[in-house]
């Protein structure tokens, strides 16, 4: 039997999705297949996440029936699990092998081993590189690069950072090449990913702000041909300090998009300095507030987590009081879950049923926030870049500020005017403006 063929199933954030891409690039490189089903596969590697609750189940439960409906595969567990979590990894696979997020460059050496029916574990913390490695790019028109793995915080609900380690930054000139050549192949989208994107460079002397200057001016390289859009990921409050005017002067930039993900997590001090957060309510506030006062047509992404074990009734309208505020334009809502190794887990959690209604009272508040900003763009005509096709039909295209746009009869990859006719809480729909 050929046991050549490789499936990658990946679960997770933008960060994992590299990760898979770089180990398929291993693979290939060593004369692996990638393939797109299990079905086609010998091979299946599980790239886990662990950030959440639902998310442990939904892996756990993956890992479980793989095993169980494919005896026939060879399953291989990789990412944040087998770091966090390795004693459970063991009592639901111990035959399997793994591979830990810092050493994807050892993935040809597990999958062999696997298939001599052996165990390969490859764990453990690594400073290696994820910049200019060979990677196999699951969309051809976006690609991932990750700026810099691991963290600064210790915020006490967290599990990643058992996983991803204190904070790795890779030099600017290697990403903008990376970013380069990303651009040379077509892409029309390059998305800059981290744990903590503003926390790059804070080993190494570098800065986020820099950073997306000398990528965004690769539109000024006489190779590069294309239009594209820059996409900045997850930054935390507590390490913009003194980069934040440059910050907001390199978000102007025509292509970065207008999208701000600034996660605040409560809206109580006390919450937050329980949950060891490092800034305050004043401070998140400033911060979004002087985004908004530069670029109007910002759109604010947040993140929330519902019953933090020491939030009260008050704390949590301190977080309603702060949504209705600052109104942004989509929401993250977490159920608090105690996580493996994470020092909040050693206290009480809130009652499900207190938990489940503060998460419909903000899911009710998102949907309205959402829906009230987006009918504010009705008639207005936005430059949109198209990116994939819709799961119900048309295309999908993203504004500037990175708001959604269904729209019929245009071509991935392109950039088009659209009128917007419609809105829901979620997304647009426009037509082209010919």
């Amino acid at each position: 039997m050929n046991y050549s063929k490789v499936f990658i199933e990946t679960f997770g954030c933008t960060f994992n999705q590299a990760d898979s891409q770089i180990m398929a690039g291993n693979l290939i490189e060593n004369d692996f297949e990638i393939v797109d089903s299990i079905e086609k596969a010998d091979v299946v590697i599980v790239n886990t996440c662990y950030v959440k609750k639902p998310t442990e189940n939904k892996v756990t439960n993956r890992i479980q029936k793989l095993q169980i409906n494919h005896p026939e595969l060879k399953v291989i567990v990789s990412g944040c699990m087998v770091e966090i979590d390795p004693k459970k990894l063991n009592k639901i696979a111990p035959d399997t092998s793994w591979i830990g997020p810092h050493k994807l460059n050892k993935t040809t050496n597990v999958v062999k081993a696997t298939l001599n029916n052996e165990i390969a574990r490859e764990c453990g913390f690594s400073e290696d590189t994820k910049v200019g490695v060979t990677k196999l790019r699951f969309d051809d028109l976006i690609h991932i690069i990750q700026i810099c793995e691991g963290c600064l915080g210790a915020c006490s609900y967290c599990c990643t950072r058992f996983a991803r380690g204190t904070l790795n930054s890779y030099p600017i000139s290697e990403i903008k090449k990376e970013a380069k050549k990303a651009l040379l192949d077509g892409c029309v989208e390059i998305q800059l990913t981290a744990q903590d994107t503003v926390a790059y460079g804070k080993d190494t002397g570098e800065k986020l702000s820099s950073l997306i200057y000398e990528v965004a001016n690769l539109a000024n390289d006489s190779e590069i041909t294309n239009d594209f859009r820059i996409r900045v990921g997850m930054m935390h409050p507590n390490n913009i300090g003194s980069d934040l005017e440059n910050l907001i002067e390199s978000f102007k930039l025509p292509n970065v998009y207008k999208f701000l993900h600034i996660p605040v997590q409560s809206g109580s001090d006390k919450v937050l300095k329980d949950m060891k957060r490092g800034h305050t309510v004043e401070d998140y506030k400033n911060i979004v507030n002087r985004f908004k006062e530069e670029i109007p047509n910002l759109t604010i992404a947040t993140d929330i987590i519902v019953a933090y074990p020491t939030e009260s009734e008050e704390d949590f309208e301190k977080t309603v009081e702060l949504l209705e505020e600052i109104k942004p334009s989509l929401i993250h809502i977490s159920k608090y879950k105690h996580r493996e190794g994470a020092t909040s887990s050693s206290l009480a959690e809130v009652p499900y049923s207190v938990l489940k209604r503060r998460s419909k009272y903000l899911t009710d508040i998102k949907s309205e926030i959402t829906e009230e900003e987006n009918k504010e763009l009705i008639g207005s005509t936005q430059r949109v870049l198209v990116i994939e096709k819709g799961s119900k039909g048309g295309f999908i295209a993203k504004t500037d500020s990175y708001i959604p746009v269904v729209v019929d009869d245009v071509e991935i990859g392109t950039f088009v005017d659209v009128k917007i006719t419609e809105v829901t809480g979620t997304y647009l729909k426009g037509i082209v403006v010919k």
